[in-house]
């Protein structure tokens, strides 16, 4: 079907805005498409269906282990039974890594009807305490080898008062009843599957997951995302052609992670593809076997987490790995240029938030094409994050009088479309400075090229009023690695914070962890031609630079230690 949305006229004159009002009106068009109004379980119960026989999931925990779509359902439908009977919360937490169980346990509560809860096991008691608490789960589901691995680092691990283990709950199911079910699944009429399993039809603005975001500048805020939300992105994903058909599709990020749960669990589940999983994205070498044994064609990481590939991939390894797509954190220009030339794999940067569940914006491999300008589509420009996602309005702001800018000039970076959330959870004050209008503020700033692609300069929160000016830290931070020989290291040496300056409003502080002259750091800063401005004079040596479980700086307290 066809959707034609018309907004307001508005002068000739104002012509300059046509790029401004055509993306919102594209946003409004995709929010009325009718797949936005299914259920999650319907729409992913009709994609594991059609890969019938195929493996839909692959877990490389310890054992390969290996599920077909049809078993992968079945197994889930029956899970999602036990749920309804024994949780009688809304909410339902999991605590488990990325494989087999973290996907069926996902997927059983959505048939269930219930909200899932992916709490992020890395963070401290009280964090998880709050989490718990916001979230209003009784009933946390996990399993007992994980629990006791988790116990050793985190003993006093709040698992609220119901606790369900995923494996037992699986081999508790007779036989007869999965066998029963697969083949009800492989006789039925795909578009007639969620009618005859009794699945829920419609979700829409129901909330279908709430994730806490890192919590990297203070306590997680709760993120509640419906089904809308999430089928949104799907689509989303689906359109900027990022993962191919019958793609094989590695995902080791942590299910609380944003990118972890959308496209490691649901969009590996709902669409043609095979999703390889592993339980951790620090386990280099188990990533790289993975490629290579299970012929990955895509992966998805941080920097942080695939840095390390550098040293122990080979162009062998990787050989079937067409790219890496890489978000949640900046990627280094070095980084890319070295997948690139020593591991013969594209590194595709992309950008996203837990509130917008969570892909933004991702650069695509170019398309060569005799009917393109130039012999080509251009998909991709390295230092940019991509073009926006279909469906996605953009607008920039000035960063001290909101005032809409033009989209090429750098300034405040706010959202709008089917995808972003609607409110924080119990926290008005929060959405309040979030949400304007229906508009998301980002926090970050960035602009648009003429091309379209999305480019970022930092976080606004990452910057630094000195004397008037803004200094972006990420800026000051390359510019110290420079200067002491470690750009492009695998180990985080060096952040700079801000503390209070009683003449110039704020002065920066470079925590490192390793031994600095300090006074040639600043002579080689100036020679590079950093601004006066820009040069930090006060050095603080710590232990370590603090780092949060999905891989990103400890923000928060990054900024504490710089204050004291």
């Amino acid at each position: 079907s066809v959707r034609i949305v018309f907004g307001p006229a508005y002068p000739a004159e104002k012509s300059d805005q046509t790029r401004q009002r055509l993306l919102e009106l594209s946003a409004d068009a995709f929010a009325g498409r009718p797949a936005l109004q299914e259920h999650l379980a319907s729409v992913v119960a009709k994609g594991l269906a059609r890969k019938g026989g195929s493996p839909a999931i692959i877990d490389r925990t310890a054992e390969r282990k290996s599920l077909s779509g049809a078993v992968s359902l079945a197994i889930a439908y029956l899970l999602a039974q036990r749920i309804r009977r024994v949780v009688a919360t809304r909410r339902v937490a999991i605590v488990l890594p990325p494989g087999i169980g973290a996907a069926l346990a996902n997927l059983a509560c959505v048939i269930a009807d219930k909200v899932v809860v992916n709490l992020n096991f890395t963070l401290g008691r009280a964090q998880v305490e709050s989490c718990l608490s916001r979230a209003e789960c009784d009933a946390t589901i996990t399993a007992n080898a994980f629990r006791e691995k988790l116990h050793a680092r985190f003993p006093d691990f709040p698992w609220g008062n119901q606790l369900i283990d995923i494996a037992e709950a699986i081999r508790e199911i007779p036989r007869w009843k999965i066998i029963l079910m697969v083949a009800l699944i492989r006789i039925t009429p795909v578009s007639m599957l969620p009618g005859v399993l009794g699945l829920p039809d419609k979700g829409g603005d129901a909330e279908a997951a709430l994730l806490f975001t890192s919590g990297s500048s203070g306590m997680p805020k709760g993120v509640p995302l419906t089904h809308t939300n999430i089928l949104a992105n799907l689509i989303q994903i689906d359109e900027a052609g990022i993962v191919p058909r019958h793609a094989r599709l590695l995902s080791s990020l942590p299910v609380f992670h944003s990118f972890g749960f959308t496209v490691g669990v649901w969009y590996g589940l709902s669409r043609n593809i095979t999703l390889v999983c592993l339980p951790s994205p620090i386990d280099t070498v188990a990533n790289i076997a993975a490629v290579r044994e299970e012929r990955v064609t895509i992966t998805l990481g941080t920097p942080t987490f695939l840095r390390p590939w550098l040293k122990r991939a080979t162009r062998e390894d990787l050989a079937t790995l067409e790219w890496a797509v890489a978000g949640a954190e900046k990627v280094p220009a070095d980084l890319t240029e070295a997948f690139v030339n020593e591991l013969g794999t594209a590194l595709i940067e992309g950008y996203g938030a837990t509130e917008a569940s969570p892909v933004l914006a991702v650069n695509v491999p170019d398309i060569i094409d005799t009917l393109a300008p130039g012999g080509m589509w251009k998909g991709n420009t390295v230092g940019s994050v991509g073009r926006p996602v279909v469906g996605l309005a953009v607008r920039i702001l000035h960063p001290e009088t909101l005032e809409v800018m033009p989209l090429d000039q750098i300034g405040l970076l706010e959202v709008r479309g089917a995808n972003l959330f609607k409110g924080y959870l119990g926290d008005a004050a929060k959405t309040a400075e979030a949400l304007r209008d229906g508009w998301y503020r980002t926090g970050d700033l960035a602009r648009v090229d003429e091309h379209g692609f999305l480019h970022l300069s930092g976080r606004l929160s990452r910057f630094s009023k000195i004397g008037g000016e803004m200094v972006p830290h990420g800026t000051v931070e390359d510019a110290v690695l420079q200067a002491i020989g470690l750009a492009g290291g695998s180990e985080l040496c060096v952040a700079v914070g801000a503390c209070a300056d009683p003449t110039k409003g704020e002065q920066l502080v470079v925590l490192h962890t390793v031994e600095l002259d300090t006074d040639k750091v600043r002579e080689a800063l100036a020679a590079a031609g950093l601004p006066n401005l820009w040069i930090p004079r006060n050095f603080r040596r710590v232990e370590r630079i603090p780092v949060l479980g999905t891989g990103k700086m400890d923000l928060k307290a990054i900024a504490e230690l710089a204050r004291r």
